[in-house]
């Protein structure tokens, strides 16, 4: 047991047998507190007393101080705290191992089983989502029929006296006594007695203005409500009525009755509402978390109390484009067959939709993969393309609803991890990866964009890839650990020590032994470099987010995108490549979901962490900072210009990749090209020192080029490409290149027997003009050279190293 514990329960002991009837209940809270206290994770790496009391064995190597209150103090030796005044406990020994990640965790397989770690592997597939949602009935708007008046008049009789009598098609629904309508009916009369008296005329043109006048008091009478059977009624009993019966012009449930007996009416007036509840809706109440699984025409079941154990099914044909901002719902229509009118309007219903989710947001529906749907009647479904037989509209694919296509692939399917595996905050979400291949279990974590939850999985927009393993129980005491540490977690991103970034992880160390900042240690120029890169990318970002433009602010984050991507993180190691990878991560998490914002308000949410992990950047490496500024264009040179500098490179580029493959002829029409372009170049498109600056450098290049001619054979045009390249690279600092392009300045420690030799590429791609094909590798990037804005073409691959073939 530990010393410290057995120690504390002896005195425990002692006082329980002075404080009388009351030793139990102390005694139970003392060993509550000694277990707690020796078994706390804090208290891990203490070191156990296997020697005689008060006789500590020191453990090997040096043993970090840090306290309980205060995690981000770490001190060489025992004490008090110097923020708090707690006594310092131990942290961890140094036993010279390599250096612990900023997130990782490394344990013994004994914690680990008294952590019950257990892990998952991420995988895809297709998950189901179980959303669930409530609603009630109401009447098909479709479906609805109004009976109004057509003519002016006065309501003499209603034959249906009240709300929810069915009715069918044809039957009596009111006795209407209407002036207008007799005056009608005299017309045509009148009309027909007309053609009658004229049957026997020479004057064919009387007799059709006759008949012309008998199918116009027809037509008429129609307009005024009266069906072909009542108008031909008029004109077998040859004498006009003065009342007009109104038949039902649906079958239907009366739900409204809006007028009462003798009461006079206008023209338009509504007189009854029917509706047909043969089919209903049901209308639901969707989460907005739950949007992403529902779709048009999909299939939902629902149950009422009414019918215990009775389930019935529907489509949906309508997502609500508008959400509810007090319930935080979106309606979702269903069409209901409703056939023997067991389902009532204003019925409350309990509905499931059971989606299984692909990648990209799509939905699995076997039953309509490959099919065609209307787009306006959902339960018309089709092999084929055609029209709707309801509505006429042509058919849609079902793919063009969010469905997957009749033959799913294994693309198909999304990126999937366990619920319990992800803390989550916000759209992001710090899992813990278990590294394969360690002596000892390894733990590192990681922040990751999450997509919709699918039941009892989340979607991975990125972060993770297959086969990887997530810790899926333990992860928050794999958590809490490394909060204890001081190093970065889910509830500390900057880790106990706050922005300082030294304090990540196990500190580097000065020649004296004290912890050195990142910010303080030699980094390579081209590293830097990039770094300002990124945060000029981020700084332009930020900027274009305040505008309205949205188009503009996510081709910014497609930018940034590419600055963290084009940083070459093995031009560091140690801390500083520590520190890169954690803020690499997410800097490129805010320019993913950045990219895929849907509105302005969605991207300005993002810039805010933009922000913070660039100023983190910008801290840990002290970038921007006195003596370390941001490397900028050495001249502002005109567009035009600046087009016309670039055929002048573009020249000396072929030459340099002829020179690479050993190809003597190209080399020659690469350096042709350039002094062609060089003797183009508008200096008067120039001014002041720029101008000068120019003269000099053109006439340099052109003594040089001159030369092209004499250099006969591999060996002499490499000779002259050297003396070309120390120019090039002057020219190319004093006007930096577009900002769509980037120059990289390379240096062979082995050329020219070992003098060594410096060129220029639009890549980092080692290509060395000065050996070709005998060793086209050896050579290291030294410098990017470049405007202040990032490329916006696709970052470039990774500098190879130095090598000697």
């Amino acid at each position: 047991m530990n010393e410290r514990v057995r120690n504390l329960l002896q005195r425990l002991g002692k006082a329980g047998k002075l404080l009388g009837a009351l030793p139990a209940v102390l005694l139970g809270a003392g060993v509550g507190i000694a277990l707690y206290w020796g078994l706390s994770p804090s208290q891990e790496a203490a070191p156990v007393a296997t020697s005689p009391a008060g006789h500590e064995e020191k453990a090997e190597g040096t043993t970090i101080w840090t306290c309980s209150m205060h995690p981000e103090v770490r001190l060489p030796k025992p004490g008090l705290c110097p923020k708090c005044g707690m006594k310092l406990i131990p942290l961890k020994v140094d036993t010279g191992k390599p250096m612990a990640g900023l997130r990782e965790l490394v344990t013994s397989e004994t914690a680990k089983a008294l952590m019950k770690i257990e892990t998952a592997t991420v995988e895809r597939m297709f998950p189901a989502a179980r959303i669930r949602m409530v609603g009630k009935i109401d009447y098909d708007e479709t479906r609805l029929a109004y009976i109004t008046a057509w003519v002016p008049g006065r309501l003499d009789r209603l034959f249906v006296d009240y709300t929810g009598v069915a009715v069918r098609k044809g039957e009596h629904m009111v006795y209407l006594y209407s002036p207008e309508l007799y005056s009608s009916q005299e017309e045509l009369l009148q009309a027909l007695q007309a053609v009658k008296n004229l049957e026997k005329s020479d004057v064919r043109v009387v007799r059709e203005t006759a008949q012309t006048m008998v199918d116009a008091a027809r037509e008429k009478l129609r307009l005024l409500g009266l069906t072909a059977e009542q108008v031909a009624e008029v004109e077998q009993r040859g004498k006009a009525e003065d009342h007009v019966t109104v038949n039902a012009p649906v079958s239907g449930i009366v739900i409204h009755k809006n007028a009462q007996e003798g009461m006079y009416v206008q023209t338009g007036t509504r007189i009854y509402t029917l509706a047909d509840l043969s089919v209903v809706w049901a209308k639901l109440d969707a989460y907005e978390s739950d949007l992403s699984w529902l779709r048009y025409g999909q299939k939902v079941e629902f149950t009422s109390v009414s019918y215990p154990g009775e389930v019935f099914a529907g489509t949906i044909s309508f997502i609500d484009p508008v959400l509810n901002p007090v319930t935080r719902t979106v309606k979702v229509r269903v069409n209901v067959p409703n056939p023997q009118g067991k389902l009532k309007p204003e019925m409350f219903v309990d509905a499931v939709v059971y989606s299984q989710v692909a990648a990209g947001g799509r939905v699995m529906e076997p039953d309509l993969a490959g099919k065609w749907i209307s787009p306006m009647h959902p339960e018309i479904v089709r092999d084929e393309p055609g029209p709707c037989p309801v509505c006429g509209m042509p058919l849609v694919k079902a793919e063009s609803l969010g469905y997957v296509g009749a033959a799913a692939t294994e693309q198909d399917k999304p990126l999937v991890i366990p619920v319990s595996a992800a803390l989550v905050t916000g759209t992001r979400a710090i899992v813990y990866l278990e590294k394969p291949g360690t002596k000892e279990p390894t733990y590192e974590g990681r922040e990751i964009i999450l997509g919709p939850r699918a039941g009892d999985y989340y979607l991975v927009r990125r972060g993770l890839a297959e086969g990887d393993h997530v810790v899926t129980r333990g992860n928050f005491k794999i958590d809490s650990a490394l909060q204890i540490q001081a190093k970065p977690s889910m509830m500390t991103p900057e880790g106990g020590g706050g922005s300082a970034g030294h304090q990540h992880g196990e500190p580097a160390k000065s020649a004296d032994g004290a912890a050195k900042p990142a910010a303080d240690m030699e980094l390579p120029v081209l590293f830097r470099q990039q770094l300002e890169q990124v945060l000029a990318s981020a700084s332009k970002t930020q900027e274009q987010a305040q505008g309205a433009d949205l188009a503009a602010t996510r081709a910014a984050f497609l930018k940034l995108d590419g600055a963290v991507k084009a940083v070459d993180a093995t031009r560091v190691d140690g801390h500083p490549h520590m520190l890169w990878m954690e803020l690499s991560t997410r800097l490129g998490n805010d320019a993913f979901e950045g990219q895929g914002s849907g509105t302005v308000a969605e991207a300005r949410r993002v810039v805010q962490s933009l922000a913070a992990n660039a100023a983190s950047l910008r801290n840990q490496f002290a970038l921007g900072h006195e003596g370390h500024a941001a490397p900028g264009p050495a001249e502002a040179v005109p567009a035009a210009f600046g087009r016309q500098l670039g055929a002048v490179f573009a020249g000396y580029l072929a030459a340099g990749n002829a020179l690479a493959g050993d190809d003597a002829d190209k080399a020659t029409e690469g350096l042709s090209s350039m002094a062609q372009s060089l003797q183009k170049a508008d200096m008067s498109l120039l001014a002041g020192d720029a101008h000068e600056a120019w003269m000099k450098h053109q006439a340099a290049l052109s003594r040089i080029l001159a030369r092209t001619p004499d250099a006969k054979g591999l060996q002499a045009l490499r000779e002259l490409f050297a003396l070309l390249s120390d120019e090039a690279v002057s020219l190319a600092r004093r006007f930096p290149p577009a900002r769509e392009s980037a120059y990289y300045l390379l240096r062979c420690p082995m050329a020219f027997k070992g003098r060594g030799g410096v060129w220029l590429q639009d890549s980092q791609q080692v290509r060395n003009p000065y050996f070709g094909s005998g060793m086209p590798k050896c050579g290291d990037v030294q410098e990017m050279i470049c405007s202040q804005e990032v490329p916006t073409s696709a970052p470039a691959a990774p500098a190879t190293e130095h090598k000697h073939e």
